[in-house]
């Protein structure tokens, strides 16, 4: 009987250890202030804990097809959330929950009114840009800079961040003096240096459109809480919430 009674003890721990599992999200590194704040909102609401994994949005999809046990992406554009539903990872049709804004960006004390004169001039000797090929935001930078002739022209003095994380920790610790980031750093940022910046005319590179797919990993017990997060990124609260951190919401 004692044998029995550990048994059932035993399944009765697994199952609550299983349910006890957090929603797990995955997100673009551009996203990771504005998420705590949807994260607190979410959690008023529903009672739902979640935990968040951050990273670029080309290493976090790699992840997910690497089978990483993650509930949600939020990637920060379309392609990789799409890419990932339809080789079979996602179980409905990726949305987009926001679009970003690209800018140049310094903590130093420099006039960027004039940016495209001012890297061509040669008075910069680094400038900080994501890696094109894992990062949408340094995508649009690589697409800025290609316009205005100035890719092959700096290539020696571009410093390439694996996240745009990366970008703005070099952007605010002035060890790179000028970036190209989210404008939602602005909105996020709290040093004691104000941030110098310019807006990119979004007609110079694709629209930042970042998508959310809800992946098959939470079929394995997090389905409701998944879906019911995807769902909450379009209503009314999150869209606020996005606004509030410089993003344009559908």
């Amino acid at each position: 009987m004692n044998k029995i009674f550990l048994l059932v003890l035993l399944c009765c721990l697994c199952c609550f250890k299983s349910r006890a599992q957090p929603l797990r999200i995955a997100v673009a590194a551009n996203a990771q202030f504005v998420i705590k704040k949807l994260q607190t909102d979410f959690k008023n609401k529903t009672g739902i804990e979640t935990e968040v994994i951050i990273g670029s949005s080309g290493k976090l999809a790699a992840q997910i097809k690497n089978s990483a046990p993650y509930d949600l992406f939020l990637s920060a554009d379309m392609q990789f959330a799409e890419m990932l539903f339809k080789q079979g990872f996602g179980m409905h049709k990726p949305k987009e929950y926001a679009s970003g804004s690209l800018i140049i960006c310094s903590s130093s004390n420099i006039n960027l009114n004039n940016w495209k004169q001012l890297l061509h001039a040669g008075a910069i000797k680094k400038v900080a840009i994501a890696n094109p090929k894992l990062a949408p935001y340094g995508a649009a930078a690589a697409q800025v800079l290609q316009k205005y002739k100035l890719w092959n022209e700096l290539q020696s003095k571009l410093v390439f961040g694996e996240s745009i994380a990366q970008v703005n920790t070099y952007i605010t610790t002035g060890s790179v003096p000028v970036g190209f980031t989210s404008e939602a750093l602005i909105h996020e940022y709290s040093g004691e240096n104000k941030l110098k910046w310019r807006r990119m005319d979004p007609k110079d590179y694709e629209p930042i459109r970042q998508g959310v797919v809800l992946l098959s990993h939470s079929k394995k017990g997090n389905y409701k809480q998944a879906l019911a997060f995807y769902n909450y990124l379009s209503s009314a609260s999150a869209k606020s919430i996005f606004k509030q951190h410089g993003y344009l919401v559908p």
